[in-house]
C-alpha cells in the first residue's frame, strides 16, 4: 500500500486559505456573470418589442404613441397619405425605417418567402437558414406575435416575429428581427475573462504572501521541533526564544516551562542517584572489607562480621525507606483537609514526649483551622522534634508549639543546642546534607529535606531561626485567605533554596 504524503501545517493552512478564497471568488464571479447575462437578455427582449412596436406604427400609419396604446377609444386615425397601401409597401417601409444595430439583423417574409433584408451591412443574415425561415413563418402566419430563441449556424438567436396585414391585400407578411445572443454577451464574457485572470493573479499573490506569513507565524513551532530534537538525557538546557504576544508565543512559553520542569526533574534524579551511590558506597565497602578479611575458622570473627553486616544492611534499609518517603513527599501537592491546629499540636506534643533524654514543653497553641495533611505534617513535625533531641545536650528543654499569624500558621520546635553555622544553614536542607559530619550522630541526612518537601506540598516552607543558644525550626503553611506567609527569620529557605520575601502585619517570633 502506498503511504499518503505528509503535508506540513504550513501547507495545509495555505491550502485551506487558497481553496476558500478561490471558492469565494468563483461564486462571486459566477453570480455577477449570471446577473449581467440576465440583464442583457432582458434588454434584448425590450429591444425586440420596441422594434415590433415601431414596425406596427409604420404598418398602420399611426404615430408610435398611438400604435403602442391598447386603448380602443383613442380618437386617432391613420394618415391616409402615409399609410402603406399593400403588404409589400408596408414591408419595404419597415425595412427602411428600422435599421438593425450591432449583433442584430432582420428579414421581411411575404407569403412564406424572405423577400427583403436590411439595407445596411449586418453581423449575420437570417434568410440563409431555411429551417429558421420555415419556423418563424409557421409561428406568425396565424396572426400572433411570437418570441423565442433559435439555435442556428450563426449561434443562438433571440428573435421576434410579427405578422403584417393590410386591408384589401390578401398577401401575408411577417417581420422578423433578432439578436445574436453571443454577440451581445461578448462584452460580458470579455469582462469575466479579465476577472478570471485578475482572480488567478490574486490567488498567486495570496499564496506567496500566505506562504511567508504562515512560515513566520509557525516559526516558533519549528523552533520547538528543532529544540526537542536537540534535547538529550544529558542536556536539557535548550530554551526557545519567545517573540510576540499571541497564541504561538504562549505555546512557546508553555513548552519552555515544560523544558524547565524536565530539566529540574532530570537534575533532581541525577543528584539523587549520585547521592544514593555515594551513601551506599560506604556500607558496601565496609561489609566487603570485613568479609574479605574474615577468618571463617574463627567463630568470634564470624559473629562480629555478621553483626556488622546486619547493622550496615539495616542502615541501608533505613536509607532506602527515607529516599522513598522523600520521593513521595516531593511528587505532588498534598491532599489537605480542614484541620484543627490546636488538636494537632496536642497530639504531636504527646508523641514527642516519648523521646527520652529531654524535658519537653508545650509552649503556645494556635487556635485555628488550616488546610493540612495531618499525617504528613505530623511526620515532618516529629522529624524536627527528633532532630532537636539528637543535636541538643541531654537533659535540656525542647519546646513545641504552634503560632497563628494574619495569613499563615506555623508549627515549630525550639531547642537549646549549639545552633547551626551560617555556612551550613542551606546545606542541611539538601539531600544527605548535615551541619557537622563529625558529630558522630547517626542519620541518613534526609530528615530535613523530607520536612522541606512536605512544607512545599502545602504551599509553605521551613523557617529557621538559629543562634549559639539554640535553634528554632518552623513549618509555615499559608491560610486560605491569602497565599502570603509570615516573614521568615534568617536561614529560612523556600523550594528554590532562596530566602522568601513575604510581609505581614504581625511580627514573627
Amino acid at each position: 500500500m502506498l503511504t499518503p504524503p505528509r503535508w506540513s501545517v504550513r501547507s495545509r493552512i495555505l491550502g485551506v486559505i487558497l481553496v476558500i478564497t478561490a471558492l469565494g471568488m468563483s461564486v462571486a464571479g459566477a453570480s455577477a456573470y449570471l446577473l449581467q447575462r440576465e440583464r442583457v437578455l432582458d434588454v434584448i427582449d425590450e429591444e425586440l418589442f420596441t422594434s415590433v412596436e415601431s414596425a406596427r406604427a409604420i404598418a398602420t400609419g399611426l404615430p408610435r404613441e398611438a400604435a403602442e396604446s391598447d386603448d380602443s377609444d383613442a380618437p386617432v386615425s391613420p394618415d391616409p397619405v402615409s399609410a402603406p397601401t399593400s403588404v409589400e409597401d408596408a414591408m419595404v417601409r419597415i425595412m427602411q425605417g428600422i435599421i438593425p444595430g450591432r449583433s442584430e439583423s432582420s428579414v421581411a417574409i411575404i407569403d412564406g418567402d424572405p423577400v427583403y433584408i436590411p439595407p445596411v451591412d449586418v453581423d449575420f443574415q437570417m434568410f440563409d437558414d431555411d429551417a429558421f425561415m420555415e419556423r418563424v413563418w409557421s409561428e406568425a402566419r396565424g396572426g400572433v406575435v411570437s418570441i423565442g430563441t433559435a439555435f442556428t449556424e450563426d449561434g443562438a438567436i433571440r428573435y421576434i416575429a410579427a405578422p403584417v396585414t393590410i386591408a384589401d391585400d390578401e398577401a401575408i407578411g411577417v417581420y422578423v428581427t433578432g439578436y445574436q445572443i453571443q454577440g451581445e454577451l461578448d462584452d460580458i464574457d470579455s469582462a469575466f475573462t479579465t476577472y478570471a485572470i485578475i482572480a488567478g493573479i490574486t490567488l498567486i499573490a495570496i499564496g506567496v504572501a500566505g506562504w511567508f506569513v504562515a512560515g513566520r507565524l509557525l516559526r516558533p513551532i519549528r523552533d520547538v521541533t528543532a529544540a526537542a530534537s536537540r534535547i538529550t538525557g544529558t542536556d536539557l538546557s535548550e530554551r526557545i526564544p519567545v517573540t510576540g504576544r499571541d497564541d504561538v508565543s504562549r505555546l512557546t512559553e508553555t513548552i519552555n516551562g515544560m523544558f524547565e520542569r524536565l530539566d529540574e526533574s532530570a537534575t533532581a534524579q541525577r543528584q539523587l542517584l549520585d547521592d544514593v551511590r555515594h551513601e551506599l558506597k560506604t556500607p558496601i565497602t565496609i561489609v566487603r572489607g570485613h568479609l574479605e578479611l574474615l577468618d571463617s575458622r574463627s567463630p568470634d570473627e564470624v559473629d562480629a562480621a555478621r553483626a556488622l553486616a546486619i547493622d550496615e544492611l539495616d542502615r541501608m534499609s533505613e536509607l532506602v525507606s527515607d529516599i522513598d518517603v522523600l520521593a513521595q513527599a516531593s511528587m505532588a501537592t498534598m491532599l489537605t483537609e480542614p484541620t484543627d491546629v490546636s488538636d494537632l499540636t496536642q497530639q504531636v506534643f504527646a508523641k514527642a514526649r516519648a523521646i527520652a533524654g529531654h524535658e519537653w514543653r508545650l509552649d503556645g497553641v494556635a487556635k485555628a483551622v488550616a488546610p493540612l495533611a495531618p499525617s504528613r505534617i505530623t511526620q515532618a513535625w516529629l522529624q524536627l522534634a527528633d532532630n532537636a533531641a539528637k543535636y541538643s545536650p541531654e537533659g535540656t528543654a525542647i519546646r513545641i508549639g504552634s503560632s497563628l499569624y494574619d495569613n499563615a500558621v506555623e508549627m515549630w520546635v525550639a531547642d537549646e543546642g549549639p545552633g547551626i553555622p551560617e555556612d551550613a544553614q542551606k546545606r542541611i536542607f539538601e539531600r544527605f546534607g548535615r551541619a557537622d559530619t563529625g558529630r558522630g550522630i547517626a542519620g541518613s541526612g534526609l530528615g530535613l529535606p523530607i520536612v522541606a518537601a512536605i512544607a512545599r506540598g502545602h504551599g509553605g516552607y521551613v523557617n529557621l531561626d538559629t543562634s549559639t543558644s539554640g535553634s528554632r525550626f518552623g513549618i509555615v503553611v499559608p491560610l486560605p485567605s491569602s497565599p502570603a506567609a509570615p516573614p521568615p527569620a534568617a536561614g529560612s529557605l523556600d523550594e528554590d533554596g532562596e530566602h522568601p520575601d513575604v510581609t505581614t502585619e504581625k511580627g514573627h517570633p
